[in-house]
């Protein structure tokens, strides 16, 4: 991460054993902060401008082993001489760097020989600052300061990649689940603060200690007087801007924010997400409710600049903040707190509080050199001197910032709006914008009591049996999700080939005039605005309806803000009712996944002649099917390595505890997947491990060892193939029987099958 050097002022002896116990401190902290992570954690780049966990630890390694051990210990050989090529991250002047957005491509080095390069490194440089050369002491003791600057940065860099990585698992994981907890504290009301007019002195003074070059020099300013809010801009203070419509508000922004704005789709900070019960975000700690006391964080400097416009006032400049941060006690929410979030402000006092921690805060001024600045010769000069354009300062550190980090000059930078991480704990990225969702409730109920009844009929029939619509509450559906991205899961893979293959074929035979029904999808990569693309080619400018489960996320739609949706809360197995307002539009159904499969033929009938009723004629069905393909490709695809299959096979028995408060124990099950060629289907079927009794709603349910319970699925597993069939007034007829689906001709699109 790109900051500056100061010259460093050592005294006449080296004090090596404290160098040594410093060093190993901050090495160990690095891989403390990576002792959290799975093997596939390391490796993961999800974008562009975030690196691989494995690649900050083996880039901070190769830092020591190219600027200390190379020039200063003669005897030292590398581990691996191509690491110098891999892990240079922008150094042009010592060699040609690895390109950066590809870095997640390097599945070797492995992790673990990245750690055997750490203890190859750890080892010579123990052995230098041990016995340094006289003649070089001095710059080794720089050049070890430097250093471990440098890795302290990248631990903040660490825990904002690891955010970002980890945040696009539709399971949201947590990266620790032991955080220390946010204290509950209410800061009061925003005032302000004065500050006289007069001649400062800005910048780090060399004699105070180490500073980043681009600190320097000390110079005079002089500052007009101003006021400075005794604390940051809290997540209520952001709610009530976007109540007000801050995010559709062109005179707010600066005009390549709005463009921004408007291309990306911006309605909220970054990883906010609305819930049924109100507005959450993703932390290092999982999935939380926003804290409307608490500084708001993942904001661009162009959201920033917005909210300071609607609020009446501006950002401060970098020498405004500087004054008032002067004399404050250089304490906060830094890493050591354990937090790794902003919290609420403790209660205000006469002076400003959060200045250091939290979040980065951003200010006004351009990120430009200070008057008399100069970048140190050599290969370290790159360091920061030649990024000083099109960046904006941001100061005070943030929750994953080490508190022996951070100076009262500390000057961060950051593009206006960062492709790479945004102020704070940061993040890479920015939300899709949502398209305008109007949501019809047709009473699907929830834990009822007809639900009930309709379960505890399935458990004691013979064979036992259960709808696979109940694997679909909000764990089942994040399951599922998770499942789509598995290497043996080819239907997902397949369809989306479709989609984006045949995207203008389907486009012309739906019609531009349609509004199409989306019958409900177990993953958000089955929505139509998600599949192919997300062409407007493929989706019809009428509308688009998505028919979902209740309790299951929103539809999908980033980035098309032309998209009108209706989503109806409602269970397409049961009587459909076309929404208010709709009526006139010419409907296309689509039922993608080869969802047809979880009926039995004569389910499937009546489903059909229930869509029959509802598309009037010129309408049209849009169906995805899968083909019949080698046993082994189809076993695989739901038994996968993972184990997520079996996760959400046996996620129906916690619903049941949840949601029915049924007595049951799901460690006494096992997930059990196959194909059975006779009846041409997947069979997915949990089996119990011990002769056992359930209890469910009163009843007792008694399990054999060995006894099965067969939540359907699909007769076919998948769409490798979809299907459009016109209603015209020709009879229709497949294995299911004849139904009042009719169409005179019909138009399939297929992929062929892949290896798992």
């Amino acid at each position: 991460m790109p900051h500056a050097i100061q010259q460093l002022e050592v005294s006449d002896t080296l004090h090596t054993k404290e160098w040594l116990r410093r060093y190993q401190r901050v090495r160990q902290a690095s891989e403390a902060l990576c002792a959290p992570l799975c093997t596939e954690d390391y490796v993961i780049q999800s974008m562009a401008d975030v690196s691989p966990p494995k690649w900050h630890l083996a880039h901070v390694t190769w830092f020591f082993e190219a600027f200390l051990l190379t020039p200063f210990q003669p005897h030292y050989r590398p581990l691996d001489p191509v690491y110098d090529f891999l892990f240079n991250s922008y150094y042009e002047t010592h060699g040609v760097p690895f390109p950066r957005p590809r870095r997640g491509t390097l599945s070797r080095p492995t992790v673990a020989d990245v750690y055997r390069f750490r203890a190859h490194v750890d080892a010579a440089m123990t052995e230098l600052l041990e016995s340094p050369p006289p003649e070089h002491a001095e710059e080794i003791a720089r050049r070890v300061e430097l250093g471990l600057h440098h890795e302290q940065q990248h631990q903040e860099l660490l825990l904002m990649d690891i955010k970002h990585i980890l945040a696009q698992n539709p399971l949201c994981p947590a990266y620790r689940d032991d955080l220390a907890a946010p204290p509950s504290q209410v800061p009061g009301e925003l005032a302000w603060l004065d500050y006289a007019a007069g001649v400062r002195l800005i910048g780090h003074d060399r004699d105070t200690g180490f500073g980043y070059d681009n600190e320097g020099p000390v110079h005079r300013q002089f500052v007009e007087a101003f006021q400075l809010a005794n604390r940051p801009v809290s997540n209520a203070d952001w709610l009530a801007f976007m109540a007000d419509g801050g995010y559709t508000r062109p005179e707010l922004w600066l005009s390549d924010g709005w463009q921004q704005v408007g291309e990306a789709g911006w309605q909220a900070p970054l990883y906010w997400v609305e819930r049924d019960d109100g507005w959450h975000h993703y932390t290092l700690g999982g999935l939380r409710p926003v804290d409307p006391h608490a500084p708001v964080v993942h904001v661009s400097f162009y959201e920033a600049d917005a909210y300071a416009r609607w609020a009446g006032v501006r950002l401060p400049s970098e020498a405004e903040w500087e004054v008032a941060a002067h004399d404050a006690s250089l304490r906060g929410n830094l890493v050591e707190s354990d937090h790794l979030q902003p919290v609420a402000a403790p209660p205000l006092t006469s002076a400003p509080v959060q200045l250091y921690g939290d979040v980065w805060e951003w200010t006004g001024s351009a990120y430009r050199p200070y008057p008399g600045f100069r970048p140190l010769p050599g290969t370290l000069g790159e360091y920061n001197g030649k990024f000083m354009s099109g960046q904006m300062v941001l100061r005070g550190g943030c929750c994953a910032t080490p508190a022996d980090h951070l100076r009262p000059t500390y000057r961060n930078f950051f593009p206006r709006t960062p492709a790479g991480r945004s102020p704070g704990c940061g993040l890479p990225g920015r939300p899709e914008m949502t398209p305008v969702v109007h949501f019809h409730d047709q009473h699907l109920p929830a834990a009822s009591q007809s639900l009930c009844e309709e379960l505890l009929a399935g458990l004691v029939a013979s064979p036992k049996v259960c709808s696979p619509k109940f694997f679909y509450d909000r764990r089942g559906s994040e399951l599922f999700d998770a499942i789509c991205c598995q290497p043996e899961y080819y239907p997902t893979r397949t369809e989306e080939a479709i989609l984006q293959a045949a995207a203008s074929e389907i486009a012309e035979v739906v019609g531009r005039d349609a509004t199409l029904i989306e019958l409900g999808s177990g993953a958000r990569s089955q929505d139509p605005p998600a599949a192919g693309g997300a062409t407007p080619g493929l989706l019809p400018g009428g509308g688009y309806l998505p028919r979902l489960p209740a309790r299951m996320h929103p539809p999908a739609g980033g980035g098309l803000p032309w998209l009108e949706v209706h989503a109806a809360c409602a269970d397409f197995s049961r009587p459909m009712v076309w929404p208010d307002g709709l009526a006139g539009e010419r409907p296309v159904a689509f039922f993608p996944g080869s969802s047809i499969g979880n009926f039995t033929p004569e389910e499937a009938e009546v489903f059909l002649d229930g869509l029959a009723a509802l598309l009037p004629p010129g309408g049209g069905l849009l169906i995805g099917v899968d083909l019949i393909k080698e046993r082994r490709i189809l076993d695989a695809a739901y038994n996968d390595a993972a184990g997520i299959t079996a996760a959400f096979n046996l996620n129906l028995l916690e619903r049941l505890r949840r949601e029915f408060e049924a007595e049951v124990e799901p460690k006494r099950f096992a997930h059990s997947a196959f194909y059975n060629a006779e009846a041409c289907r997947v069979e997915m079927h949990l089996v119990s491990r011990c002769e056992q009794v359930i209890r469910l709603a009163g009843a007792r349910i008694p399990f054999a060892e060995g006894k099965v319970c067969t939540p359907r699925i699909p007769t076919s597993t998948a769409s490798t193939a979809f299907v459009t069939w016109p209603v015209a007034p020709v009879s229709y007829r497949r294995r299911c029987g004849p139904t009042r689906m009719r169409c005179s001709a019909f138009t399939t699109w297929s992929a062929p099958p892949e290896a798992p």
